[in-house]
């Protein structure tokens, strides 16, 4: 562009940025809410000072959104190369853009993505975690998938906190519960999607920041896989879905500080309105548009709105961009070009269209009643030009916007905690019982799941509850049944561990690929990817960059060790404040490829007699696990994860289970066997008989207790027992009982330790946490 500035659009201003003084371009970031830095404000003021002009507002709202945190992964974007960078390719990766696409079988793929909405939740937890949901949907559509199942692994204070102790300004965690869960509940079962997995984690660190991940699972014919970036020089650009309001502006930057006494004042505007009733139509319009190809590239509009997806859908093609502000359709008169282009109005796609089949899109569109707008051209070159009724309002090279530079974040792993290391459990093994079985992370979940719709769409084979009517219980994995006329299936899990995180980083990450594998392969199914989100705190902190480094390369190892692929993946950072952090929490969405679906597995007890295993070594390091967060202890030395056992123990599993030697399969994580066999017998309405002696832990409550390391209980069919044990024979199995008809009995050795009475216990566990009560913030 020639030197000097253009007569801009009436609208559009200019702020003095080529001849101001940092220190007073520092103020008007403050005042602005742009949330640059000093280094960022001085390349900005150095790239006018070349253009031989002052920005306008519009171009500096631009930078601020695709410079944010939240945007630009300027602080993990080393890290995340240094390491998951070095993961071998793999053939069946077919994209990796807004979601990952794997292959599934002839023809088809499956997309997969998880996503973060952690800050909007903690000021409006209804609306942001209901815009979580359907932002997370758009990421599966915007690759050309349907979205056939959705997750929500949820983390909040403790629900027993005492109003006293909520800090002020904060909402209580009851109230947050409530609010999340009725947000998930709503806008999944409204726009007709599936809930079929999650976790729902209590922890004092998530009181001021919970967490709210959200993740999907979508279907596609590979024919129908859409690239995020433009096609060709000369195509247009559709905007498509709802209308443009003031809702979510600066949601981005919000997004990328932490929380403070100011946030709920300040940020309530940055939530997003969903608007599922929209949502549902704009999916059939968008998968009928891919089908007939009518479409040639496309992203969705969240984080930074218009700027970001229009942006980062030019950029990546090699193209510049057109677009006229005006043409956008908007909800309420009176806004500025700067907020037309920033907005995060929720339900709107971009599309990057042939000239000769505008009109065709149009109408497919029109026919499901839902708005197409064409806003733009694709053009040669590399510059975003933007005009407002027929003037300019910004004109840049838009790889300035799109790469920012990576922020210089020094790692330092912090100083040996002293935290208090568990003692091993003594005393009463029936009171260890009750206490891990009744902890609120342990209580049944069945009153968050039931008020999901986890049946619609009608492919879910084996549901997030396992068991009879009237005894559900927790299963491992849910598994969905993608097309009738195949047998093939795919099952989803969640898996976290922040409080082996918060001791050891790396081995913690690598527990928590484990977890999932483990899941995976109670129901049948053979691990095949993950994505991951990563929860951390401020980036400015090295202990925190030291955290992140180290969890991230927990989960490489442990994908590259289990041959998983992780296509895609969210990065959240600045959670916590008011002096409070997170501790290190990566969250999983993993699935897995179920050869047979007539031979999946459920976790419920089958019948009486059955012998009962437990496959695996036990470990008797406490650090991490329930008991140690039960009393207090927040130190300790992990259990040693084996990724490589794992898989031999895994791929065990996977064969008797295809060839009908088990009944019933359930992971040993939280809780130890004082909750794995219960919520397997509450399941089946049955009882069992067991000697903890067989854990060789050499006392009951240490075998009641611990978690570790990578363990399965197994049911195995009694006229099978042979087979079984020949499978087994060179891997750590023992026999720990049989299943009764009765109560559950505990035995160490000859004298039982401890009972299980369903009759008493079940009840309360069931009752869970009632997370539709309506209690004040």
């Amino acid at each position: 562009m020639p030197s000097g500035a253009p007569t801009w659009a009436d609208g559009v201003r200019t702020l003095p940025f080529t001849t101001a003084p940092l220190r007073e371009l520092e103020r008007t970031n403050a005042t602005s809410k742009w949330g640059f830095d000093r280094a960022e404000l001085a390349r900005i003021r150095e790239y006018f000072r070349r253009e031989g002009r002052d920005p306008t507002d519009v171009e500096l709202a631009g930078l601020a959104q695709s410079w944010s945190e939240h945007c630009s992964y300027k602080s993990s974007r080393p890290i995340l190369r240094k390491h998951f960078g070095r993961l071998p390719k793999a053939a069946r990766v077919l994209g990796t853009g807004d979601a990952g696409v794997i292959a599934f079988e002839p023809g088809w793929a499956y997309a997969l993505r998880i996503e973060s909405h952690n800050h909007p939740s903690a000021v409006e937890p209804y609306g942001g975690a209901a815009t979580g949901i359907g932002g997370i949907l758009r990421d599966v559509l915007a690759v050309g998938a349907k979205p056939v199942a959705l997750a929500d692994p949820i983390f909040f204070g403790p629900p027993e906190l005492p109003p006293e102790q909520v800090p002020p300004g904060v909402k209580s965690p009851r109230y947050l519960l409530s609010g999340v869960v009725a947000g998930i509940r709503d806008y999944g079962n409204r726009v007709g999607v599936p809930t079929v997995s999650g976790g729902v984690y209590f922890d004092p660190a998530y009181t001021v920041n919970p967490l709210v991940n959200v993740g999907c699972v979508g279907l596609l014919r590979r024919r129908d896989l859409r690239p995020n970036r433009a096609a060709a020089a000369g195509d247009r650009l559709v905007l498509v879905g709802g209308s443009t309001g003031r809702d979510g502006i600066g949601g981005v930057a919000f997004a990328s500080k932490e929380l403070d006494e100011r946030s709920e004042e300040e940020s309530r505007g940055a939530v997003q309105l969903g608007n599922p009733i929209m949502k549902e139509p704009l999916i059939h319009a968008c998968l009928e548009a891919y089908q007939r190809g009518l479409v040639r590239g496309v992203k969705d509009l969240g984080g930074g709105g218009l700027a970001t997806a229009a942006g980062e859908l030019v950029h990546a093609g090699g193209f510049g961009l057109e677009i006229a502000l005006d043409r956008v359709p908007l909800r309420e008169p009176g806004l500025s070009p700067w907020e037309i282009w920033i907005s995060e109005s929720q339900e709107r796609m971009i599309l990057d269209v042939p000239p000769r089949h505008v009109a065709e899109l149009l109408a497919v569109f029109a026919k499901h009643d839902v708005p197409a707008t064409e806003v733009g051209t694709v053009v040669p070159g590399h510059r975003e030009r933007l005009t407002f009724l027929g003037a300019p309002a910004s004109d840049l090279e838009l790889a300035f916007r799109i790469e920012p530079e990576p922020a210089p974040r020094p790692a330092r792993r912090r100083s040996a905690r002293s935290a208090r290391s568990p003692r091993s459990p003594l005393g009463s093994p029936q009171a260890l019982l009750e206490d891990l079985l009744l902890a609120p992370d342990s209580l049944s979940r069945e009153p968050v799941i039931r008020v999901y719709d986890h049946e619609v769409q009608g492919r879910t084979v084996v549901k997030p509850l396992h068991g009879r009517p009237g005894s559900s219980s927790h299963g491992d994995a849910a598994v969905l049944r993608p097309r009738p006329e195949s047998r093939r299936g795919l099952a989803l899990t969640v898996a976290a561990q922040p409080w082996s995180c918060r001791i050891d980083p790396y081995h913690g990450a690598i527990a928590v690929v484990e977890e999932a594998c483990r899941n995976l392969y109670a129901v049948g199914a053979r691990p095949d990817s993950f994505t991951d989100c990563l929860n951390f705190g401020n980036p400015e902190d090295p202990g925190v960059m030291a955290e992140l480094d180290g969890a991230v390369r927990g989960l490489a190892e442990g994908a590259r060790a289990f041959d998983l692929v992780v296509p895609s993946g969210n990065v959240s950072l600045y959670n916590g404040g008011r002096g409070r952090g997170i501790p290190p929490t990566p969250v999983l969405l993993a699935v897995g490829v179920v050869p047979d679906l007539t031979r999946a597995v459920t976790s419920d007890l089958k019948e009486a007699g059955d012998p009962l295993y437990l496959v695996g070594k036990s470990s008797p390091e406490l650090g991490g696990s329930l008991y140690a967060r039960r009393t207090g202890a927040a130190g300790g030395k992990l259990p040693p994860t084996d990724p490589a056992a794992l898989r031999r123990i895994g791929e065990a599993l996977l064969d008797a289970g295809g060839r009908g030697l088990l009944r019933a399969v359930h992971d040993l994580s939280d809780g130890g066997l004082a909750v794995t066999l219960p919520e397997m017998a509450f399941g089946g309405g049955l009882g069992f008989e067991v000697d903890l002696a067989a854990t060789g832990l050499g006392r009951a409550p240490l075998a009641l207790a611990a978690e570790g390391a990578s363990r399965f209980v197994v049911e195995v069919a009694r006229d099978r027992e042979e087979a079984f044990l020949r499978r087994f024979s060179t891997l750590p199995h023992g026999r720990l009982g049989t299943v009764a008809p009765g109560p559950g009995r505990f035995r160490f050795g000859a004298a039982t330790v401890a009972e299980l009475d369903p009759d008493r216990l079940y009840p309360r566990w069931r009752a869970g946490i009632d997370a539709a009560a309506e209690p004040r913030p």
